[in-house]
């Protein structure tokens, strides 16, 4: 894409630079698309009798659809929906506010399952199909969060979303840091968010499929963990 072409609430110096560089890499970009495809499609194939057995489960928990769409920000600081499994009950996001923390009531008893082995995740390889998102990349904040952005972080807007990772995966347990905060969204803004974003810019200097394969075994290992 041409700068110009950009959101003008994109298009800043930290932007150019980083559009300069993927623009270089377009080759390793197509690859890592076409990976996301025929990886998402294997998954989906192969792990689909569970997947129906997740469903159910979630359906017989509690009142509500199987999965929860959240409108979350894109590529190009587009808004699209992203598709989890449901955790907690329904209407939770008209409740209460969008980070879950501690032991949140609004949580199912089967979604506790499902956050603790990143199970809700995976529904998210239809975003990927869909093109929204990528297996890996960074991950996708709702709007507010969006809206307080560093003018360098909206670098991270110009490559799809991602499922997991670098970020994510330094930041595993995030939920123990805003069980012990008085106003955990204000430490997610001030102390969370920024080290992400540094994490992130990281990855599109050195974004390759190569790289995306490693951290893909990485959060491997740190979910089993």
């Amino acid at each position: 894409m041409d700068f110009k072409a950009l959101p003008k609430g994109m298009r800043n110096k930290y932007t150019k630079e980083y559009l300069t560089l993927l623009n270089r890499r377009r080759f390793s970009l197509g690859a890592k698309r076409a990976f996301d495809i025929v990886v998402s499609l294997l998954i989906l194939a192969v792990c689909s009798p569970f997947f129906l057995l997740l469903a159910l489960a979630v359906k017989i928990d509690s009142r509500g659809p199987v999965f929860y769409r959240q409108v979350r920000v894109g590529r190009y600081n587009q808004d699209f929906k992203i598709f989890k499994f449901r955790t907690m009950v329904q209407d939770a996001d008209k409740i209460g506010p969008p980070l879950t923390v501690g032991d949140d009531p609004r949580v199912t008893k089967v979604g506790r399952f499902i956050r603790k082995l990143r199970l809700d995740e995976f529904s998210q390889l239809l975003n990927v199909l869909g093109g929204s998102m990528s297996l890996v990349g960074p991950r996708p904040e709702v709007r507010k969060y969006v809206d307080v952005y560093a003018p360098e972080y909206m670098a991270t807007l110009l490559i799809r979303p991602g499922i997991t990772a670098t970020s994510s995966i330094a930041f595993k347990d995030e939920d123990s840091l805003l069980n012990a905060a008085e106003d955990p969204e204000k430490v997610y803004v001030e102390q969370i968010l920024p080290p992400k974003m540094a994490y992130n810019l990281e990855y599109m200097k050195n974004i390759s499929l190569l790289n995306d394969i490693k951290i893909m075994f990485r959060t491997v290992g740190a979910v089993l963990k």
